[in-house]
């Protein structure tokens, strides 16, 4: 039996650098996808690296739906998060961009 020597045929620099890009890269498609089902909740949010406004927009949801039984406050807190949501859908393609342009950018460093 003969050994294969993975070693003697190591991957480029380049092309591991194409591999990683490919694997950690965000992806518009996913964004639209997390927006429009878990939109009011944050996820294209979290997804996109926002962590911070992810949150808001999840507790403010959670406590709109939560109150929302007690009169009018829990519409208070649902309208901006719909109007917020909505704006999101502009703000995505220029995230994804420049994620995938810093992530680009640390690999070729």
């Amino acid at each position: 039996m003969s050994q294969t020597n993975y070693s003697a045929n190591p991957v480029s620099s380049d092309a591991r650098a194409m591999m990683m890009y490919e694997a950690n890269k965000k992806s518009m498609l996913i964004s639209y996808l997390l927006w429009i089902f878990f939109g009011g909740l944050g996820g294209h949010r979290f997804y996109n690296g926002r962590t911070g406004t992810a949150v808001a927009q999840l507790l403010l949801s959670i406590f709109g739906v939560l109150l929302s039984g007690a009169g009018g406050i829990g519409l208070l807190l649902l309208l901006p998060v719909a109007i917020w949501v909505i704006v999101d859908a502009f703000l995505i393609p220029g995230w994804v961009r420049k994620q995938n342009t810093l992530l680009a950018a640390q690999l070729a460093s």
